[in-house]
C-alpha cells in the first residue's frame, strides 16, 4: 500500500517541534553562539573577498599583458565576486544543514534518528 503524505497539520507540528528544540539548544550553547556566528562572519566574508581579489590581481596582470578592448581587471572582477558568492553560498547552507540536523534529531521522514 502506499503510504498517504502527513497532512498540513502534521508539518505544522513537525516544524514547531523542530523550531523549538532549535530555540532549546541555542539557549543551552549560548556561551558558543557568539563566537561561532562571528567566525561564520568571517568565513563568510574571506569566501567573497579572496576570489574577488584574485579575479582583480589576475585582471590587472592580464591587462598589462593583452592589453585590449575587454577590461581583463573588470571582468574577472565580476568573475571573483560571483565565485565568492557562490562560495559564501555554500557555507551557509552547509551550516544551516547541520543546524537543522542536529536540532531536530528528525530525518526528512518524520522518524526520529536512531530509533
Amino acid at each position: 500500500m502506499t503510504e498517504r503524505p502527513p497532512s498540513p497539520e502534521q508539518r505544522f507540528r513537525e516544524d514547531v517541534a523542530r523550531k523549538a528544540e532549535r530555540h532549546r539548544r541555542a539557549r543551552r550553547e549560548q556561551h558558543r553562539s557568539i563566537w561561532f556566528s562571528l567566525g561564520l562572519f568571517g568565513i563568510i566574508g574571506w569566501s567573497v573577498a579572496l576570489p574577488t581579489l584574485g579575479g582583480i590581481a589576475l585582471g590587472i596582470w592580464l591587462d598589462g599583458r593583452f592589453p585590449g578592448r575587454i577590461s581583463w581587471t573588470l571582468t574577472l572582477l565580476f568573475a571573483g565576486v560571483v565565485a565568492g558568492c557562490l562560495n559564501a553560498w555554500y557555507w551557509v547552507k552547509q551550516e544551516s544543514r547541520t543546524e537543522d540536523d542536529g536540532a531536530s534529531g528528525a530525518s526528512s521522514d518524520g522518524t526520529r534518528n536512531g530509533t
